[in-house]
């Protein structure tokens, strides 16, 4: 049945494919996460009214975030692929695809970062600082654990956004769902494969948003 409705279709590519998109997405989410909450921190922290205000500082973090969170993800692709190669030492397959990956991700989350930690409590973060807590205390203790359902839904709407840069970088050559898409599906008029290709994908967005969604929901207190 599945052989007369998708005849072009090959079921062990689809599945290496969907492999190599959960791949790209799993690792590049992974760093993201690192980098954002580092980044984040870094905004939240040096910002006006911060617990550490420092103009110049802010204002270079957030122009670097900002840079690079609005190039169009297509072209930053093409302008890292000469610190791709020098990375990976090529600019195909899933491993190429991780820097820029990584790089247009981070930033976007970064931002969500700092908006989660601006909406902890002043009162907390205040009454922990008169009892002479550390920052690394203030940061694990409280900041961290309370903008975590933020946090949470931050890094679901990134990693659905990370599916959608992967199938983009697929397109030229990085593998995945999208380079099926667009190699066996797109350029040899098969839309099966194209059809089943996307389905995927739309699966994959539905099963990290459904978790996200649980995640968030158990760790509000509200």
């Amino acid at each position: 049945m599945a052989d007369s409705l998708f005849p072009h279709l090959k079921w062990d590519a689809l599945w290496a494919a969907t492999q190599e998109t959960l791949y790209m997405t799993a690792l590049s989410g992974l760093a993201t996460f690192v980098l954002g909450i580092v980044l984040g921190l870094a905004l939240f922290l040096t910002a006006r009214g911060g617990l550490f205000p420092g103009r110049l500082l802010y204002s270079a973090i957030s122009l670097l975030v900002n840079v690079f969170r609005s190039v169009p993800f297509i072209i930053l692709i093409v302008l890292l692929i000469p610190f791709t190669k020098t990375l990976v030492g090529t600019i195909l397959g899933v491993n190429a695809a991780l820097p820029a990956l990584i790089v247009g991700a981070a930033p976007f989350y970064a931002r969500l970062v700092e908006l989660a930690l601006r909406e902890v409590d002043k009162g907390v973060i205040e009454a922990t600082r008169a009892m002479g807590a550390r920052l690394s205390t203030l940061i694990f203790r409280v900041l961290l654990p309370e903008s975590s359902p933020a946090l949470v839904s931050g890094i679901t709407v990134t990693l659905i956004a990370l599916v959608s840069y992967s199938a983009m970088a697929g397109v030229i050559g990085a593998g995945g769902l999208g380079n099926l898409a667009y190699l066996e599906g797109f350029q040899r008029n098969h839309n099966d494969v194209t059809l089943v290709a996307t389905m995927v994908i739309l699966l994959i967005v539905f099963i990290i948003q459904f978790c996200g969604d649980v995640v968030t929901t158990l760790l509000d207190k509200r």
